[in-house]
């Protein structure tokens, strides 16, 4: 018997026939099973409605009453997904009572059990585990929720809201009572309850309001909460200030859990995270920790206006609110630290996994049209790409009308479950343009290219430039529209300074952004004395690819005054370098010439020449191959970096010095500069394999008081050293062994070395007492690092293949999420050579017919397979 994996698409969207506007829940915790007892006051929103339907999934149902009459199996439908209860009334009060098991749960999805600790996950479709309920995101609900436990075992039971009451109850047991006054759909619910450690704080909002704040966590990791808890006092002040936005309730509380599907979790007034997003301190979290701690409590913290008060009204607009959060969060950070050194890792991130994405069979909209299982569209599209076209909007606005135009967003739709529509709606009345053509990046895929080409004639003192707009066909083969979009540029004169940019043949907003609408564009720029250096795309205006040939990447690397183009720049040069001795030829004095002119100028800071001084990775080079060989990239950056060491060796030596510092843990963004960059230089020094330098690579090891230097050194001599790499890691093991989050540390290097026989350690690694394949941290640490090793996993043997497909079979039936997101690693199947594709096509049929393979795991793979 074929399976069946049914596709929901966004045409057959309804509003809900019936709505809950109250929901009072109880539960009692018990070991080995959970009662729930739901009562429901539902409201008919469809005068022709009769059958109301309450979705669940793997419930145990005990009663059921519709107005105090219970109902006998007779009286309604049951089935695998939920109940069918017929109701024509325009009110009705329904009771439910259903059993649960969280420590069976191992999906993660509902109500389950991590170590010591129920806790809950219910976006997108989890609250349909833990009890019957219309489970879509447009029903907004007010709950209280009472929960019963025992006192010894769970001294701690919060939910959302605020807290009204507890109470001691016989035999041991206790309860609390929350009520969240504000409606919310049901994917919002959280509960948590078990014995956890916490500190506690207050904030005062900007209207006098004092908000009690606590995180909470595993005893005895306290003293790694007080870096969230500053930055969560961080986020809520940035809020008011920005956005005029203030928090709503007399509690905020968050708790960190190690088993969690997702990076973090915006419960109303209960954010649950991936402790990986909590815990941290000097020892034990890398400065990308840290700014990622802060990153993401204050996207969860942000998502209370975008994305709680205001929600999405289905999951196809699931953009609304992630890719206006991420944009909120990535100009909070940009605000907190640098704002260049922000925008180049924004970039970079939306590069490595949006555009690869977008160049992929799994390529969609941010707004996609359908799918088979809504957990696989978490993506880097729906949130990375999503944030740039929010970014796109606040650049053709600008500043003040920007936040004029989320005023009115917020006042309009306060309360309600909306879509892009309305979003767009709000922007419009405040744009400059006609957005109509710029919807297209919510419909349409794939990344535009825009082709750049310049004339200058003296005579008339002009500057001609041509814009030729490319946008390939959609994963359907089909062709698509051009997109509109703000191009930043600038025309630079020698000095580095700019030309104004005088122009009748293009609309230019706020001075140096062209409205870019149409597949081409001639526009002839005035006062142009001499020829011009193009500076394209300056602060990534627009999520597109530029080709030119005529950048000068010496210059602009040296003397443009835009961060990210100077970063573009080198990377650009980078590339093409590399490209270059990837077919046989020397490397370019030119390149190596500018890495040295940026690695001997001292008035740039050290965490932006860090940036400057990054070669381009395997994953962008590979992103540009037709058919990926992966050796041959390697070899080149390997040889590149060799030259770069040769040439630069004192100089190097001589900096690294003066940037060592092992006693200042600080995490300022100077201390943090000096460590990146030192790290950059050792990194390119090591190439040379000697034993001088693998002598002080050890020594940084040792030496080291932050897991940012200790971590570094350590992949370093994994890499190049081998025989210290293996004294480190025993050394790193025995520190660590018992501290899950750095293990995850400890397996990711392992798993990503580019020594020979890394598939045959990472096999042993899942024997180790350390390793736990239900959990999520654990096998993306180990399992996934592997997958996102290029170098090992696209081994001419294919058997980093065999493994993975062995890997996601072994995990669907526990975690399908994990286990789809394992599958993306085959997303380039299309564009393996002759050799590897049938290896890598065996791999994926055998996974696609597996028996009861999941939703998530086929959607993946039969798109991969089905790719052009």
């Amino acid at each position: 018997m074929t399976q069946e994996h049914r596709t929901i698409y966004y045409k057959d969207y309804l509003p809900p026939a019936y709505t809950v506007s109250e929901c009072r829940l109880e539960f009692i915790i018990e070991e080995g099973s959970t009662r729930v007892d739901n009562v429901m006051k539902i409201v008919r929103l469809d005068r022709a409605a009769t059958q109301l339907r309450l979705d669940g999934e793997m419930l145990d149902l005990e009663l059921l009453w519709v107005d105090e009459v219970l109902y006998t199996e007779a009286m309604y439908r049951a089935d695998e997904k939920g109940l069918n209860i017929p109701l024509d009334a325009d009110e009705a009060t329904v009771r439910v009572i259903t059993r649960i098991y969280p420590d069976e749960n191992t999906a993660l999805e509902g109500l389950y059990r991590s170590g010591g600790i129920w806790c809950t996950q219910n976006e997108p479709e989890g609250f349909r585990r833990i009890t019957y309920f219309i489970d879509r995101p447009d029903v907004m609900t007010r709950f209280t929720t009472k929960i019963i436990a025992s006192k010894e075992t769970c001294p701690v039971l919060l939910s959302n809201g605020n807290l009204r009451g507890t109470a001691t109850l016989d035999n041991g047991k206790h309860l609390a009572l929350w009520e969240d006054p504000i409606p919310k759909p049901c994917y919002l619910f959280a509960l948590v309850a078990g014995d956890l450690g916490s500190i506690h704080d207050t904030y005062t909002t900007m209207s006098g309001k004092k908000v009690d704040l606590a995180i909470y966590c595993d005893k005895g990791n306290e003293s790694k909460c007080h870096h969230a808890m500053r930055s969560l006092k961080k986020s809520m002040e940035w809020d008011e200030v920005t956005y005029g936005r203030e928090y709503d309730l007399e509690v905020y509380n968050i708790v960190a859990v190690d088993s969690f599907n997702m990076g973090a979790m915006e419960n109303k007034g209960l954010n649950i995270f991936n402790s990986h997003y909590v815990l941290a301190d000097e020892d034990t979290a890398t400065d990308g920790d840290f700014m990622g701690i802060e990153s993401v409590i204050a996207h969860e913290y942000f998502h209370n206006w975008t994305g709680n008060r205001i929600t999405c009204r289905n999951w196809f607009e699931l953009t609304l609110k992630e890719g206006l959060t991420v944009f909120r969060d990535q100009c909070f950070s940009a605000d907190m630290n640098s704002r260049h050194i922000q925008r180049i890792d924004d970039v970079r991130a939306l590069r490595e996994r949006q555009f690869v994405e977008d160049a992929g069979p799994t390529a969609h909209p941010i707004k996609p049209e359908s799918y088979i299982e809504i957990n696989n569209f978490y993506t880097a599209t729906v949130y990375e790409k999503g944030a740039e076209v929010i970014r796109m909007m606040h650049t053709i606005l600008g500043p003040e009308r920007f936040r004029a135009a989320m005023d009115r967003y917020f006042e309009t739709f306060d309360g309600r479950a909306v879509g892009t529509e309305e979003f767009l709606w709000a922007m419009q009345s405040e744009s400059p343009v006609d957005l109509e053509r710029f919807k297209r990046w919510y419909s349409q895929e794939r990344t535009p290219t825009l082709v750049v080409s310049a004339q200058h004639d003296p005579q008339k003192r002009q500057m001609r430039l041509n814009v030729v707009q490319q946008v390939p066909k959609n994963t359907k083969n089909l062709e698509q529209l051009p997109y509109a979009m703000p191009f930043r540029i600038a025309l630079l004169k020698e000095n580095g300074e700019s030309y104004p940019l005088k122009t009748a043949d293009i609309t230019v907003l706020h001075g140096d952004v062209l409205w870019i609408e149409k597949e081409r564009h001639e526009i002839i720029f005035e006062g142009i004395d001499s020829p011009a250096s193009l500076s394209l795309n300056r602060e990534f205006s627009a999520p597109v690819i530029v080709e030119c040939d005529r950048l000068d990447y010496p210059f602009l690397m040296a003397r443009d005054n835009d961060g990210f183009v100077r970063y573009e720049a080198a990377q650009r040069f980078g590339i093409e370098t590399l490209e270059a001795m990837m077919k046989g030829e020397t490397a370019d004095e030119r390149f190596v010439e500018s890495y040295g002119a940026i690695l001997l100028d001292g008035s740039i800071e050290p965490m932006f020449k860090a940036q400057l001084l990054e070669l381009p990775s395997i994953a962008s080079l590979m992103q540009r191959q037709s058919v990926i060989d992966v050796e041959s990239i390697r070899s080149a950056r390997e040889n590149l970096k060799r030259i770069l060491a040769e040439r630069y060796r004192t100089h190097l030596r001589d900096q690294i010095a003066d940037l060592y510092d092992p006693a200042d843990t600080s995490i300022s963004g100077q201390s943090m500069g000096r460590r990146s960059l030192k790290n950059r230089l050792l990194g390119v020094l090591m190439s040379l394999e000697n034993e001088e330098d693998a002598q002080l690579c050890r020594a940084h090891y040792t030496d080291a008081l932050t897991m940012t230097e200790r971590l570094a050194a350590l992949e370093l001599l994994e890499n190049y050293a081998p025989a210290y790499g293996e004294e480190a890691l025993e050394d790193f093991y025995g520190r660590y062994r018992d501290q899950t989050l750095v293990m995850n540390k400890y397996f990711a290097v392992r798993a990503s070395s580019q020594r020979k026989g890394t598939l045959e350690r990472v096999k042993a690694l899942q024997e180790d007492p350390a390793f736990d394949i239900k959990v999520p941290n654990l096998v993306r640490a180990l399992i996934g690092s592997f997958a996102r090793n290029p170098v090992a996993f696209y081994d001419r043997s294919g058997e980093g293949y065999r493994f993975i497909a062995d890997k996601i079979l072994q995990i669907d039936p526990l975690n399908p999420q994990v286990a789809s997101g394992l599958a993306g690693a085959f997303k380039n199947y299309a564009r393996l050579c002759a050799e590897h594709k049938p290896m890598m096509g065996g791999e994926l049929e055998r996974i696609k017919n597996h028996p009861g393979l999941s939703d998530n795991v086929y959607e993946i793979v039969s798109k991969i397979l089905g790719a052009p």
